[in-house]
């Protein structure tokens, strides 16, 4: 059997800049492809749409609406997969992920909270409630006084300070400050910009993705005006495309 790689999740100009150097039988899906996992071998769908291909290696990187199936999957196979599929099941869900990477991190405070959908949580200070899978600053609101969430949300206090990334590929590492209009920050903002790495988030970024099984990671943290961190998320699948 000739070795196959599967890249899942890239799309152009990448997959014409990795198919111009690789020189091995790679096989491309810029959208989630079908599966199938049987005695300990991988089939991919072939991306002609004809036939399945037996797959030594996957890639995936990407971030799809329903890829925690096929994510599974991958870690069920339990063969070469690059970030480890086992790893990417625990982290694509962001409030199991969330509770998961507080154990790593020695920025963990202040507690957060949790909300059912449909109940009333009152504050008597400001805060954020944040929902659902996706992350770029989507699902997420501020407030005061009673809240009531129309879904399951993770609640935890607004703070004020300065927001930064630290992105980790297995020994390199760079530190991002995100911008943005309001008080939503975001990587993808024009302002956004590379600053001077923090040795302490660096470090803690080492610990959070070793602890979680990530080959490489992209921690967001607030720094507050009193200079501590305090981790918001772990990015398990960070953007490639914002910084070449």
């Amino acid at each position: 059997m000739v070795p196959r790689t599967c890249i899942i999740g890239l799309d152009e100009p990448q997959i014409t800049l990795l198919r111009e150097q690789l020189t091995e039988p790679v096989s491309f899906h810029e959208t989630l492809p079908g599966i199938i996992v049987r005695d300990g071998q991988l089939f991919v769908e072939s991306p002609s749409g004809y036939g399945m291909l037996n797959i030594s290696k996957v890639v995936f990187h990407g971030i799809f609406e329903s890829d925690h199936d096929l994510i599974s999957g991958l870690a069920l196979w339990g063969g070469p997969c690059l970030p480890n599929a086992g790893a990417m099941m625990d982290c694509r869900l962001k409030l199991p992920c969330l509770v998961r990477a507080l154990r790593h991190t020695s920025y963990a405070s202040p507690l957060r909270g949790f909300a059912s959908a449909y109940t009333e949580y009152d504050s008597a200070v400001q805060r954020v409630a944040k929902w659902g899978n996706w992350h770029c600053g989507e699902n997420k609101v501020q407030f005061t006084g009673r809240y009531q969430p129309s879904e399951p949300s993770i609640i935890e206090r607004y703070l004020e300070g300065t927001a930064v990334r630290i992105v980790l590929i297995g020994d390199r590492y760079w530190q991002i400050k995100l911008e943005g209009e309001g008080w939503l920050k975001s990587i993808h903002h024009p302002d956004a910009c590379f600053m001077e790495p923090d040795s302490r988030l660096v470090a803690d970024t080492r610990k959070v993705a070793t602890g979680m099984g990530l080959e490489f990671a992209a921690n967001d943290y607030i720094i507050t005006n009193d200079g501590e961190p305090h981790l918001l998320e772990v990015n398990h699948i960070p953007n490639v495309t914002r910084f070449p």
